[in-house]
């Protein structure tokens, strides 16, 4: 879940928490975007000036809503070379957990960014997802998260390439694997062109398969969007095998029963 801070969100923490207990839940987590050490890195990310900001809006949700468990955390770009950044954020907070996600397949393109659309059609789809995920592998291998964040968002606006991936995907979930990194459930890929949960089925079997853990996120940029389709990432769970689920407190991971 996001905040204002960002940039391209709407509505404040206490109002996600609202909304969160009219449709039944009982635990969420905010993990607005991080912010980096050059507040002119892009434009969809809340200042460094804003992370204590962004920290009291939460304390403030959890104190007018103590029926409700709610969890501070960051969506931290994994982008190679900013990982002492990232141990800095670490530091900073008594954080619940952090995702690591990946925009950046350059130094200044992100493939998930409606501007620059027209950067698909002069690159190779398949050399932009085999970047992709290699940079998703690194992020697994890294330790520095403790889940990995729609991990398909390269078919949001629908370039798929035409060789199989198998391989590419497998690479990644062995590295989830052996870092006892989660992936996420994240129905915001309803949403976007490609009208698909990331990550897709045949990917989270390949997840399955490899004994990489899961847990579920709306990725919600506004309160109607909490908990938005969790019904069907719960189903899209248990049809490719997973009876479990993870979640996290102070950096620390639970297994639950699905």
């Amino acid at each position: 879940m996001h905040t204002p801070l960002c940039r391209h969100a709407e509505g404040e923490p206490v109002e996600y928490a609202q909304q969160a207990l009219k449709v039944g839940l009982t635990e969420i987590g905010f993990s607005d975007h991080s912010p980096m050490r050059d507040d002119d890195f892009d434009d969809w990310r809340m200042y460094i000036g804003q992370l204590d900001e962004y920290v009291e809006k939460v304390r403030k949700a959890q104190t007018d809503y103590p029926e409700l468990t709610i969890k501070l955390a960051l969506e931290i770009d994994y982008i190679p070379g900013h990982e002492d950044w990232i141990r800095e954020l670490a530091a900073m907070h008594p954080w619940d957990y952090f995702i690591g996600s990946v925009h950046y397949v350059s130094d200044d393109w992100e493939v998930d960014h409606p501007d620059k659309l027209s950067e698909w059609r002069s690159r190779d789809t398949m050399e932009v997802w085999q970047v992709y995920f290699e940079r998703l592998t690194m992020a697994a291998e890294s330790g520095l998260f403790e889940i990995i964040g729609h991990a398909d968002l390269v078919k949001k606006f629908c370039f798929y390439p035409d060789h199989d991936c198998t391989a590419i995907f497998t690479r990644f979930m062995k590295a989830a694997h052996h870092s006892s990194t989660a992936i996420e459930l994240n129905t915001a890929g309803l949403r976007k062109d490609c009208a698909e949960i990331y990550p897709a089925r045949h990917i989270l079997r390949t997840a399955h398969e490899n004994g990489v853990r899961i847990t579920f996120g709306a990725d919600a940029h506004k309160p109607e969007e909490v908990g938005a389709d969790f019904d069907v990432a719960i189903r899209l769970a248990r049809a490719v095998g997973y009876r479990h689920w993870n979640r996290y407190t102070g950096r620390e991971s639970k297994y639950v029963q699905l």
